[in-house]
């Protein structure tokens, strides 16, 4: 039974102060069985609770945290929390902390994850990204709630479903078209007559309009690497990976 490495993890490439860390899993290096193979780090999705467990012990060791990062019941809300508060998963698709050694943490298959700091190392957070927490304002609750300039913050933006997998109807484009005219030119037509949405370039305009100029990250696509991520819209039963963030 292989161990989780380093080589199965993904540390995003940011120029982020020396306080910072940040990780996002794959799918390698756990032991689940599947459809849930192998590193599913996800309680609610039908997995076996010892396999999860076990695959969450392995990322606590492999990454060497010295308390339990905080696990959140996500819901495509925008509810932001602190990470030191969390001792049991909580309704909540935000976390940030000040607090040393306390990592945030949301696990997604297609969705996007967010994580933000401020260029001192003081303050860091992660958000669950889909599209409903995007229209709804998720990244600007998050960014409300570390109160720094956002001129001082930078992003990055983890593995999700890319722009020419993700699929959607007629509604999503207007929910947001509601919200900016402009993020037209984050959908295009799909051959099935729907429209193709850049959930990246939809985050990066939110961040932009913030305020948030030091974006980095994005150009994965879950649906489309199989061999390396979860995705719920080419699975539907599968597993979550997570992406963490935390300061030393």
């Amino acid at each position: 039974m292989s161990e989780l490495r380093t080589e199965h993890l993904i540390f995003p490439d940011w120029p982020t102060p020396h306080r910072v860390r940040a990780v996002s899993t794959t799918r390698r290096g756990g032991v689940s069985a599947p459809p849930y193979d192998s590193l599913n780090l996800a309680g609610h999705v039908g997995d076996d609770p010892v396999r999860v467990a076990e695959n969450r012990r392995r990322l606590t060791a492999t990454i060497g945290f010295s308390t339990e990062p905080a696990w959140l019941e996500q819901v495509h809300g925008i509810r932001v929390v602190a990470a030191e508060t969390v001792d049991a998963p909580v309704v909540a698709d935000a976390a940030w902390t000040r607090v040393a050694g306390r990592p945030c943490v949301v696990m997604t298959a297609d969705c996007l994850p967010v994580l933000l700091c401020d260029r001192a190392g003081t303050v860091v957070a992660a958000a669950h990204a889909g599209w409903r927490g995007l229209a709804g304002g998720v990244i600007a609750a998050t960014v409300a709630r570390l109160r720094t300039p956002p001129t001082e913050l930078l992003a990055w933006l983890g593995p999700a479903i890319g722009p020419d997998a993700f699929e959607v109807g007629e509604e999503v484009r207007a929910a947001f078209l509601a919200l900016d005219a402009d993020n037209a030119a984050c959908f295009r037509p799909s051959p099935a007559g729907r429209w193709l949405a850049d959930i990246d370039e939809l985050a990066r305009r939110q961040l932009r309009d913030l305020g948030v100029s030091a974006v980095y990250g994005g150009g994965f696509c879950t649906f489309g690497e199989s061999e390396r991520f979860f995705s719920y819209r080419r699975e539907n039963r599968t597993g979550r990976m997570a992406t963490l963030i935390w300061l030393v």
